[in-house]
């Protein structure tokens, strides 16, 4: 599918830039298996370009689809997800007004973990965030700036899956990724 109008994805200056216009999804194509650890630094970008927008600093983890072996097949519209099996933190939706934890159970149902509504929970526009996602023995937990935000025992734990970079019509800047495998 072509990048909407004012849409681009790019690498520069060993970052990963999202500045878009709509939804989009950028995929680490290496299935992630058992305990992880996941960590990028992460800056949502507000400097009155036409994407500038605080909001929506999104991850999926431990994704797949349980009805097709490849999940690399949706469009970039949410909704377009809610087939699959995954854990979502939403950090700074609906214009900055939520962050939310969710697991998708591959039924369509996204179903709600934890909700912050309060300012200490949402964005701030040009902050350089820390954020570390970790799966272990059933445990999945989400860090931001050394800070626990989420952290869920689950009872049916996703082993394996793909992480993706999520965000809408926003201008985002990712850098430091690394992945590492636990015991």
């Amino acid at each position: 599918m072509a990048p909407a109008e004012n849409s681009t994805v790019y690498a520069q200056n060993n970052k990963l830039v999202l500045d878009t216009k709509g939804g989009v999804t950028v995929w680490l194509n290496q299935l992630l298996e058992k305990n992880i650890r996941i960590e990028y630094d992460r800056k949502v970008v507000v400097a009155g370009g036409a994407n500038d927008r605080l909001s929506d600093l999104n991850n999926f983890w431990m994704a797949s689809d349980p009805r097709n072996k490849n999940l690399f097949t949706r469009n970039g519209v949410l909704e377009s997800y809610d087939s699959l099996q995954l854990y979502y933190v939403g950090m700074g939706g609906n214009s900055n007004k939520t962050t939310r934890f969710r697991k998708y159970d591959g039924t369509v149902e996204r179903k709600l973990l934890q909700e912050y509504t309060d300012a200490a929970h949402l964005l701030e526009a040009n902050k350089v965030y820390y954020i570390v996602i970790v799966v272990k023995n059933g445990v999945t937990s989400y860090w931001v700036d050394g800070l626990c935000y989420f952290s869920f025992k689950d009872p049916a734990p996703l082993q394996q899956g793909y992480f993706g970079f999520r965000s809408t019509k926003s201008h985002q800047e990712i850098s430091k990724f690394r992945v590492y495998q636990l015991e």
